[in-house]
């Protein structure tokens, strides 16, 4: 074996977002723990690029059991109702731990956590600093990191996790130079994120490539929901190289109103009760409906107006959006924004139990990488209060593993790895040609609209991707191999999710099935994926 590069740990966090500095904050506390980031921690994942805010009961007004049965309903039913249950429960205590330890949200007059309305949700629930949120979390998480015995390893991408027997055991490592490492470790939390990248237009960071689903996958843990892939509504449009910025929820949350082409409102015609205020899956299809029956903009969107608003509470409250347009040559005190559905998060993911334990011993996850708590479409301001929830309980979960007296790597395991890396220089195509081909893919044939013969092309054309070895010139190529054939595994998940919920539900759209049941009363539960076998639920008695 030519490893010498190696590492023993109580916990292993791979992931440096949001769900995994907070997984490595409290499971440090019970023994040696290492967080491993492919990019630089607390810089390359989604949370700090958040700018919404964050879900929790804070009011009298408000309940535990409204956000529950909110999170229910705009997820169509599919969550996993002990997840919810617990989200919504712990959410407040987990927002009061990063007040506590320096976060500075806005507050209201009385020196209360400010709350703004966000889509789908009966009441005023969505916490903020601004409209930079998740950088705000991030950076407080940050500080409460380096007060902590966690060693930090940037720059490392994670190739596969280590197994002994059924339990996962640690994760077979790649530096920037193309140097393999082992890390051996009790217990291991995935908070690897989502993979949006997968997509051509999306507003995920370049590290949003599904890491996390394909090692679990690959590593023999199950997975259910992957179809359910969510559109973030609002996404920039123009100029070309700002295409899939996010455009903040909170925006709409603020007041801003819908306009397509013609100048008219239109959600109107779709959810006249909530308006622009709808969950993300009814407005996303709003839009590109718009757009598809020629009432869009010049470039393909419809627009997003607060020109209405007064001045000062566009600079106080949406201060990033502003500075943002402004640097485009849009001023949106004066102008309408121009804007479309992008690729934004996957639902589905590792499936896991309220302690999140995912079905393999000793393996955790937290954050987008799992699935069950959003169902098939989350709510604004759900995901940075997931982040802290279960990462806080996966931190806890795996420091809580028994220590191992003796923890050795699989030298098989270490051979394969070895032998995956050296085919590698014997490939045919190369990562960024591959990747460029899947994204089209995907974007042209399992967007927003699907269907069964749309799908079958995705299917056969994502397929001979997987079939066609990569190449790689030097060691310092290998990483970016490895994470591109992480994302046709994920791509070619999505597809069969897709292809096996045969009905439309939350984020997934058949345009080609028609049925007579409700989201509630649906006879189909989670789609699942595993090595060992995949399907979809059926619910007893429903179909």
């Amino acid at each position: 074996m030519g490893i010498e590069n190696r590492s023993d740990c109580h916990v292993l966090v791979i992931g440096s977002g949001g769900a995994g500095i907070r997984a490595a904050a409290d499971a440090s506390a019970a023994g040696e723990t290492i967080i491993v980031s492919k990019t630089i921690t607390g810089k390359g994942g989604c949370t700090v690029m958040a700018e919404g805010g964050y879900n929790a009961v804070l009011k009298s007004a408000d309940s535990v059991a409204t956000h529950y049965e909110d999170t229910m309903k705009g997820g169509a039913f599919l969550n996993d109702p002990a997840l919810v249950e617990v989200l919504a429960r712990e959410a407040p205590n987990r927002i009061r731990d990063l007040f506590t330890w320096g976060a500075v949200f806005d507050l209201t007059c009385e020196n209360e956590i400010a709350q703004r309305p966000f889509g789908g949700q009966r009441f005023p629930r969505t916490c903020y600093a601004g409209d930079h949120t998740g950088h705000e979390m991030v950076m407080t998480l940050l500080e409460k990191l380096r007060g902590s015995p966690v060693e930090i390893r940037d720059e490392l991408t994670v190739i596969d996790l280590l197994k002994d027997g059924d339990a996962v055991s640690g994760a077979i490592t790649c530096d920037r130079e193309g140097e393999l490492g082992v890390i051996t470790a009790d217990a291991v939390v995935l908070a690897t994120g989502g993979a949006g990248q997968v997509y051509d237009t999306t507003t995920n960071s370049t590290a949003g490539t599904g890491d996390g689903y394909a090692l679990g996958y690959r590593a023999g843990a199950e997975l259910i929901d992957m179809e359910q892939v969510q559109f973030h509504p609002t996404g920039a449009v123009y100029p070309y190289d700002t295409r899939g910025r996010l455009i903040t929820e909170a925006v709409r949350g603020e007041g801003g109103f819908l306009l397509n082409a013609r100048g008219e409102r239109f959600m109107e015609k779709y959810d006249p009760a909530r308006m622009e205020l709808s969950t993300r899956d009814v407005v996303a299809r709003a839009i590109a409906t718009e757009v598809l029956e020629g009432r869009g903009t010049e470039h393909g969107g419809v627009w997003l107006d607060v020109t209405h608003l007064p001045k000062e509470q566009i600079e106080t409250r949406l201060p990033v959006m502003l500075e943002q347009f402004l640097k485009f040559g849009t001023d949106i005190r004066t102008c309408p924004m121009e804007v479309a559905p992008t690729a934004h998060h996957f639902m589905g993911g590792l499936r896991i139990t309220p302690e999140a334990h995912t079905t393999l011993p000793h393996l955790f996850a937290a954050g987008e990488v799992t699935g069950g708590v959003h169902g098939a479409n989350r709510l604004g301001g759900n995901a940075l209060a997931d982040t802290q929830v279960f990462g806080c309980r996966a931190g806890r979960a795996a420091a809580a593993v028994q220590p191992s007296a003796k923890r050795a790597a699989d030298a098989d395991q270490i051979a394969s790895a070895e032998e995956r890396i050296a085919q590698l220089y014997e490939g045919q195509a190369t990562s960024a040609e591959v990747r460029r081909s899947m994204k089209r893919i995907m974007w042209n044939n399992v967007g927003i609209y699907r269907n069964e013969l749309d799908l079958k092309v995705a299917e056969r054309d994502i397929a001979k991707l997987r079939a066609t070895p990569l190449c790689i010139s030097s060691p310092r190529e290998i990483s970016d191999a490895v994470i591109t054939e992480n994302m046709l595994l994920v791509a070619s998940l999505v597809i069969d999710g897709a292809l096996l919920r045969r009905e439309s539900r939350g984020a997934h759209t058949r345009t080609d099935i028609k049925t007579s049941w409700t989201n509630e009363t649906s006879p189909f539960g989670h789609t699942f994926f595993s090595k060992a076998k995949s399907g979809i639920e059926i619910l007893e008695g429903r179909l």
